[in-house]
């Protein structure tokens, strides 16, 4: 069964009645800040502080002197009517009788492909969230070395930054002559965009349809050829499960080595002050 908690004793009923206490006080003399400061904003007589109140009557007297100009009530009237043809135009759009039809056929069209990529989306993003756990022991290595990166970084983009700043004079020059090169280009590009376009499309017309006929035998092929691929990646699974005892053997052979290279490297570049010391190092 659970202990039942003493009850504070004196001081700590003291201490907490005190520090309640100055907390009140504090609230208190931030509210009196504040109305001060509220009383002395609006405050609408001469001579106050920010006078904000004659400010924003000038200021308002000048918006309705510019909005009551003949050239800002005709742009208001114009997008009144414009937001009037567009409203007027498009809301019967969502009840006209073609609209029901295509938003069916998108949902249809659409709820049995979400369907179908739901499963792959959930398992790819569990796999990815197991990586990450795999891998978090590297993350804050890989920090530390973006962070020293960004430092070995960070003078040759100061020094790169000043010399281009020193050269603003030629960069206008260069920007000026790319551009007085090129403006002229820009007109037989949007033609030969145009045509490329247009050929492009002639292209995939006619490219479809033997791409369908090689896509629907390639699909029978493969599922022609689908138990020899069954039966390929079972022998290759099985080698690697074969193979999977001498890699780990390797493995761990490879990791003597290093470990023991490691030892005598690390013996060699510290030796003992006196001879008749022995080192004693870790295997790293």
């Amino acid at each position: 069964m659970a202990s039942i908690p003493s009850l504070p004793g004196r001081a700590d009923v003291l201490r907490m009645a005190r520090s309640t206490t100055d907390i009140t006080g504090q609230l208190l003399d931030t509210a009196q800040n504040l109305t001060k400061i509220a009383v002395n904003t609006l405050d609408p007589r001469e001579g106050s502080a920010p006078e904000l109140l004659r400010v924003l009557r000038r200021t308002t007297a000048e918006l309705a002197e510019a909005s009551a100009a003949p050239g800002a009530q005709e742009a208001f009237y114009r997008v009144v009517g414009t937001l009037t043809r567009l409203g007027t135009s498009g809301a019967p759009l969502a009840v006209h009788p073609v609209a029901e039809p295509l938003l069916t056929a998108l949902r249809d069209s659409l709820l049995p492909l979400l369907d179908a990529v739901e499963p792959a989306v959930e398992e790819f993003a569990a796999a990815l969230r197991e990586l990450t756990e795999a891998l978090s022991p590297l993350l804050p290595a890989a920090a530390g070395g973006a962070a020293g990166v960004l430092l070995a970084l960070t003078p040759l983009l100061r020094t790169a930054a000043e010399t281009l700043r020193d050269s603003a004079p030629e960069l206008h020059r260069i920007a000026a002559a790319v551009t007085s090169a090129v403006a002229p280009l820009l007109p037989l590009q949007v033609a030969l965009a145009e045509r490329a376009t247009a050929a492009g499309a002639g292209v995939v017309r006619a490219a479809l349809p033997p791409l369908a006929d090689l896509t629907e035998a390639a699909a029978k092929t493969a599922r022609a050829a689908g138990p020899v691929l069954i039966a390929a990646e079972e022998l290759a699974v099985t080698g690697l499960e074969h193979l999977q005892p001498l890699l780990l053997a390797s493995a761990a052979g490879a990791g003597r080595v290093a470990r023991a290279t490691a030892v005598r490297v690390s013996a060699a570049v510290s030796p003992a002050a006196d001879r008749g010391v022995v080192v004693a190092v870790t295997p790293a």
